[in-house]
């Protein structure tokens, strides 16, 4: 008590800053940032990075204390771009508290940001990793089923996981003439903010919506009563490890529609449209016709129905993994 009153004299006195620790800055920059679209994506950083510097105050972060933290990652097979995800939050932190963040006495949170060394990608980046047929069968039934719902309704959408498990209600719209729905997607909840986008449900994608009503006032997809920050979680993890492919990552289900579309000969503007790839041209606002368009390819990959282009890449997966291109329908509980 006579320790904290005498620090509080000296700033009071001096202008000593008081020293924070990365537990409270992160603290402040989640709360500051509540409405950012990839705030689960944030907090999944900070959870992995907290046990490493979360009780070392601002001036004591730097490459040498953040080394443990890149050696863990390395050790859990993480690619040098996802480690520099982390790396990246922890430098706009320190950035924040030495350029914005105030205290009462309008003294900064720290007085200078160090340099904090992003790893080389050049040669360390991984490529994207697109599911096969073969693949998706095998890691169905080791999902949770609420997991399973989320994971096939992104392989038939190639929605971000972020929109995926931040998917709300109140942004359906029915198509009465094309028996469908389809979600707008407000701007503040796209990457890059730009335009608002429109999520289009092939049949397997609508299917699932239905078997989720009345599930939650607010979220189309939640469990227990939640909102899931996001699919990559420890149910996932454990999943791909069973199914044999530990490498799949939750990103490359939105490669895998991409992939799928194209093997079905879809047109790369359409493609564009259903990724929410930014073109130009675009339309902001979609007429029944358009949307029709865009149903109509995104129902062309809700089986291995159409795979009259397949790439070169996939078919050596397939036959490096000794799979049959069977004709098989994805089944899932929808109870």
């Amino acid at each position: 008590m006579i320790f904290q009153l005498e620090r509080l004299r000296q700033v009071h006195l001096f202008g000593i800053r008081p020293k924070r620790t990365f537990d409270e800055a992160a603290a402040k920059y989640l709360l500051d940032h509540q409405e950012k679209v990839s705030l689960s994506q944030d907090i999944y950083l900070l959870e992995r990075l907290v046990p490493f510097i979360g009780k070392l105050t601002l001036d004591q972060i730097h490459d040498g204390t953040l080394a443990s933290f890149i050696k863990d990652r390395k050790a859990n097979g993480l690619a040098h771009k996802t480690i520099n995800l982390g790396l990246g939050i922890v430098r706009r932190i320190l950035n924040l508290a030495a350029r914005s963040w105030r205290d009462e006495d309008g003294k900064t949170w720290l007085d200078t940001p160090p340099l904090i060394t992003m790893l080389p990608l050049l040669g360390y980046q991984r490529e994207p990793r697109p599911i096969t047929w073969a693949e998706q069968r095998r890691i169905m039934p080791l999902l949770p089923d609420h997991l399973a719902k989320m994971v096939l309704f992104d392989l038939n959408t190639g929605a971000r996981d972020g929109v995926v498990c931040g998917l709300k209600w109140e942004w359906e719209i029915a198509i009465p003439e094309l028996e469908v729905s389809v979600f707008d997607i407000p701007r503040e909840n796209v990457k890059g903010r730009k335009r608002g986008r429109v999520l289009v449900c092939n049949t397997v994608a609508q299917s699932i919506i239905e078997t989720q009503r009345g599930l939650h006032a607010e979220y189309v997809f939640p469990y227990q009563g939640h909102r899931v920050e996001t699919m990559n979680n420890n149910a996932w993890q454990r999943a791909r490890k069973q199914a044999g492919i530990p490498d799949l990552h939750i990103h490359d289900l939105r490669h895998t529609v991409g992939m799928r579309l194209r093997e079905a000969g879809v047109r790369e503007e359409t493609i564009a449209d259903i990724l929410w790839h930014t073109r130009q041209g675009m339309t902001a606002h979609y007429s029944v016709v358009q949307i029709n368009e865009l149903l109509e390819a995104a129902n062309c990959i809700k089986d291995e129905g159409s795979r009259i282009n397949r790439s070169l890449a996939m078919i050596r997966r397939e036959q490096t993994g000794k799979e049959s291109p069977r004709k098989v329908p994805i089944k899932i509980k929808m109870g």
